[in-house]
């Protein structure tokens, strides 16, 4: 596990995006596997910029995201696959055929699972997934307690995740209650994993998470015993990780 100190949240965005880049450039037709939330949004950008400069070229790159919300149509301004439009799809030569998210407005749960998990196994896996951390531990959407070897699955947010989500809704009761995930397995099935984290408020999940013992209920733990990890974290969230030598 590597992990790299960043100044602040722009600093972070700027080393994330350097990771993200030279898979692009090493293997332009790599799969990304990719996250949402506001933490990546930085990176996003810095992506979209190098782009703009003629440095990246998306044209050869295929991407399949962590989640999607079930129930919500990708024309939903609270949908993934609008996240990802508004802030990387319509600004790059991505092709968007070869963009995939778990298809939210299947009703079907063990259809939707399955239909995703064949199409990340047709990929042939992913060669660098994106990831944030949440408060919990949670990544993608795999809660405390879920099993380590999921695969793509239906989940029950927990209250604490539809909390954190309300900031992007008009009240907690438009947050939806489930959404599709890639599972643990899949997740820990990538070539490469990058990790971002900013804001002292993750810094109690970050010493537990990345220096406590393996288990569960912190979900983000299993990346210690993944063989290519590596995070970017800003000071405020390594800010309880002082006795700790990376």
């Amino acid at each position: 596990m590597k992990i790299y100190r960043a100044k602040d949240y722009n600093d972070m965005s700027r080393k994330a995006a350097n990771i993200i880049s030279a898979q692009i450039i090493m293997k332009p037709n790599c799969v990304l596997g990719l996250a949402t939330g506001s933490t990546p949004i930085g990176a996003y950008k810095q992506l979209v910029e190098w782009y703009r400069k003629g440095d990246l070229d998306f044209s050869e790159v295929t991407t399949v995201n962590l989640d999607e919300y079930k129930g919500l149509t990708p024309d939903n301004e609270q949908s993934y696959y609008y996240f990802m439009n508004e802030n990387l799809f319509s600004k790059v030569n991505i092709d968007k055929n070869r963009t995939y998210l778990p298809d939210g407005m299947e009703e079907n749960s063990e259809v939707a699972c399955q239909r995703y998990n064949e199409i990340i196994h047709s990929l042939g896996g992913i060669d660098l997934q994106l990831l944030g951390l949440g408060h919990n531990g949670h990544i993608g959407f795999n809660e405390p307690g879920i099993a380590f070897e999921k695969e793509t699955h239906c989940v029950s947010l927990s209250s604490r995740t539809i909390k954190a989500n309300m900031r992007f809704f008009l009240s907690e009761e438009h947050v939806p209650r489930q959404a599709y995930t890639m599972g643990i397995k899949t997740i820990m099935s990538a070539h490469k994993i990058l990790v971002v984290v900013s804001g002292e408020d993750k810094a109690d999940i970050v010493r537990q998470a990345f220096f406590g013992p393996v288990t569960p209920p912190i979900p983000a733990s299993i990346l210690q015993l993944h063989n290519d990890v590596t995070i970017v974290a800003d000071e405020a969230a390594l800010s309880k990780c002082t006795d700790v030598e990376f």
